[in-house]
């Protein structure tokens, strides 16, 4: 009933980027709010008109990346095909916002992908991928108040690297261009869910719930991935509920307070972020919950999912028993004069993977399992160390004007192991960008990045806005 009904209503809203109040004319995600406004960059303002426009601070281009990889060996083979060399991407990239009449917005977000590889066949359906990220109809029945209908990014958080209180980030994620957090948050697919916000003179009160539309699937593999679905089995295969309120204390601190129902499991979070002086904003988030472990919770959705055999034994010996777990990420943010943001994050998971190695490495089927374990954290977006350092520069005007260049590191502090990624972008107009990227995976071959296929990625692409 469920699932025919709500099917039914985003049907009739035509098939979110942020929270709540990014629905209100001009507004913004909310839990940027609990950022000082001198360490984000501001939003585009929205013009209000009485019939049905388009609102200011959209988004539309065409870009081409053209990816080759370098492969290496590993000391646990990677079941199945391996991963491709080289890679086409043409896609039209589209963000717009209308105002339908006075008190009623809708919001659309997609990509329309046109997709190569060398191991892709020519022509098949998985040459045409469309990626639906939002589709949604806001309405603001008072001046404070805010209620959205549709598939929505619902993004919570505020630190970089991880976000343990972004609670609907899991299996939102498809077919990636970067390994930037940043830029998969904004990337990923929004949950088809009902959303409310008040605003309040001290403060915002957000609720949301997501209804069960499907059962759990199987985890996608990239040469697997449906044309036209919109993917409602990735975000909506369980029953999910969150409610979120801030407060203000004054001098730019605004705490944030979470409470998230997922099916049988309930989790708790907390953001906040608060001014050192002009330059420096310190910034804590956190989660915790009683729930099963990481690898408990990676075998029982493959044996659930038919991907894994019911018998299959535990390649890693963990146990049943579900504990109080936390997730932490907290960091500070610098700018220097000459326009540099430096983000430095400590990243705890309770998960601990630190065994993985320690199961039969090499042989079938038990590196398919233990490979499962690996792509399952990908897939709900979890990192598998429980230690990690995270370092983010971004320059503006890096050397000459209209060059911006952005790195980050992502470092393993039980193996050494890390991920770095460059990525350099030149605006030779105001509609026309060239970059190119540059990914690495180091670390010895029995380590969490030394471990991954791809040892080097390699980008180039050029873009076009309108």
């Amino acid at each position: 009933m469920w699932r025919g009904a709500t099917l039914l209503i985003a049907s009739a809203a035509l098939w979110d980027s942020g929270a709540l109040a990014q629905n209100a004319p001009g507004g913004q995600d909310r839990d940027l709010d609990l950022i000082p406004p001198e360490a984000v960059t501001a939003g585009p303002a929205a013009a209000g008109a009485p019939k049905v426009v388009n609102i200011t601070g959209d988004r539309v281009y065409v870009e081409d990346a053209f990816t080759v990889t370098s492969q290496r060996g590993q000391a646990v083979s990677v079941p199945g095909p391996a991963p491709f060399n080289w890679q086409e991407r043409l896609f039209v990239d589209i963000r717009k916002e209308w105002r339908l009449a006075s008190p009623l917005t809708f919001t659309y977000s997609g990509r329309v992908n046109f997709r190569a590889e060398d191991d892709l066949a020519f022509p098949t359906h998985e040459n045409l991928i469309n990626d639906l990220r939002e589709a949604y109809l806001s309405w603001q029945p008072s001046g404070r108040t805010y209620l959205d209908l549709g598939r929505i990014n619902l993004k919570s958080g505020v630190a970089l690297g991880y976000n343990p209180t972004d609670f609907f980030r899991t299996r939102a994620v498809v077919e990636p261009l970067s390994a930037d957090p940043s830029v998969l948050r904004e990337d990923r697919l929004g949950t088809l869910l009902l959303r409310g916000q008040q605003l309040l003179e001290v403060g915002s009160i957000t609720v949301a719930f997501a209804p069960k539309l499907y059962e759990p699937s199987p985890i996608y593999a990239n040469t697997g991935l449906p044309s036209l679905n919109p993917m409602l089995d990735r975000t909506n295969a369980g029953n999910r509920f969150l409610a979120k309120g801030s407060i203000n204390l004054g001098d730019r601190l605004s705490p944030e307070l979470l409470l998230y129902r997922d099916s049988s499991q309930t989790r708790f979070g907390t953001n906040l972020a608060a001014g050192i002086g002009q330059k420096v904003v310190a910034y804590l988030e956190w989660s915790g919950g009683r729930r099963a472990s990481l690898i408990d919770a990676a075998l029982r959705y493959g044996r659930d999912t038919g991907t894994l055999p019911a018998e299959a034994p535990d390649v890693i010996p963990e146990s049943s028993h579900a504990s109080f777990q936390s997730e932490l990420a907290v960091g500070a943010s610098y700018t220097t004069e000459s326009r540099i943001t430096f983000n430095l994050e400590y990243h705890f998971n309770q998960a601990d993977w630190r065994n993985w190695f320690a199961g039969r490495p090499a042989s079938s089927p038990a590196a398919g399992e233990l490979w499962y374990l690996r792509n399952f954290a990908l897939d709900q977006q979890y990192p598998i160390s429980r230690h990690s350092v995270f370092l983010r520069a971004d320059w503006v005007d890096a050397f000459v004007p209209r060059l911006e260049l952005t790195g980050f590191v992502n470092a393993d502090l039980y193996d050494g192991s890390s991920l770095v990624q460059l990525t350099a972008d030149y605006y030779l107009s105001d509609h026309w960008t060239a970059g190119g990227l540059i990914t690495a995976n180091s670390g010895s071959a029995r380590s969490n990045f030394g471990s991954l296929a791809s040892d080097a990625t390699f980008m180039v692409k050029v873009a076009r806005y309108f």
